[in-house]
């Protein structure tokens, strides 16, 4: 199946919604023996040199342009994981191509779409009544959740725990809170610290790192997992990593940072996990000793 791909990241958008697409690609792969492309915009910050596949590079992000698109590549399946997207923008792309049509969705916005896919574990497909057509089929929950295949495969593998804390706090780290969380830490620490080059603030936190011989910065790691595997506890946002950590079934603390991550806060929250609305070094603090770390 010809399937394209709408996705974008940047210092400001974050990496999560192509790490996310790079999963369900590899499904598609699999399962469909797909032939994948995408289609992005080449904003500042992007993580596109980590895309395996065709993309094509978007000047705009406008309805006609990927119209011309999909009828130049002959698609048939759309996916669509952007914000910046909404049901209007959808309605526009069905009606002059009738390509099917897939649309990401954790914050219950209206779409026009064939499938929708809400992958988070506390995903609720109630919550979609009168936001899609009656025909579009709702893929929401952890039968959905995309898990990375070397977490899969990590975690058949056993490991000595040689770092007290994992931190990623989103591949942009678009609040900048990392260095907060870091300066808050006891020298006694050993800290494996993860991010991207799609960080704003990396050249800082690069700095910082050199100072404190316990903190290990790792920039584009391709050992994510074995990184958190080696980790006794795990300090992260309440987005697509924390699918990752409670499949690993480490330990964690989730830090909200951004208002689509409402829900999954709220769900940790509920089932009695450690999570924290927004850093405060105090909170912080009390959190750890909660997890026998302080």
């Amino acid at each position: 199946m010809k399937t394209l791909i709408r996705s974008d990241s940047s210092s400001t958008i974050g990496v999560g919604h192509i790490m996310r697409d790079l999963v369900l690609a590899k499904q598609l792969e699999d399962q469909e023996d797909g032939d994948i492309s995408f289609a992005c915009q080449a904003l500042e910050g992007n993580i596109l040199a980590t895309i395996p596949y065709t993309i094509t590079i978007l000047r705009t992000n406008e309805p006609s342009e990927l119209i011309a698109l999909i009828k130049s590549l002959h698609v048939e399946l759309l996916i669509i994981d952007h914000y910046g997207i909404d049901a209007t923008f959808e309605k526009k792309v069905k009606e002059a191509t009738g390509v099917k049509i897939l649309s990401f969705d954790d914050t219950y916005e209206p779409h026009h779409c064939d499938i929708l896919l809400n992958h988070n574990v506390c995903a609720d497909e109630k919550r979609y009544t009168g936001l899609v057509q009656k025909e579009c089929k709702l893929r929401c929950g952890s039968a959905y959740t995309l898990i990375r295949d070397e977490f899969r495969e990590e975690k058949n593998i056993a490991r000595e725990k040689i770092y007290d804390l994992f931190v990623a706090m989103g591949g942009a780290d678009i609040t900048n809170i990392t260095l907060p969380i870091l300066k808050t830490l006891p020298k006694s620490y050993h800290v494996s610290v993860l991010t991207t080059s799609a960080n704003a603030h990396l050249v800082e936190l690069e700095t910082f790192v050199k100072e404190n011989a316990n903190i290990s910065l790792h920039v584009n790691s391709k050992e994510v997992a074995k990184l958190l595997h080696q980790s006794k506890l795990a300090i992260v946002t309440p987005s697509v990593m924390v699918h990752e950590v409670l499949f690993m079934e480490v330990p964690f603390i989730a830090i909200k940072t951004a208002p689509n991550q409402d829900d999954m806060y709220s769900y940790l929250k509920k089932n009695k996990k450690i999570v924290l609305e927004k850093f405060e070094p105090i909170l912080f603090k009390e959190s750890l000793k909660l997890c026998s770390l302080l």
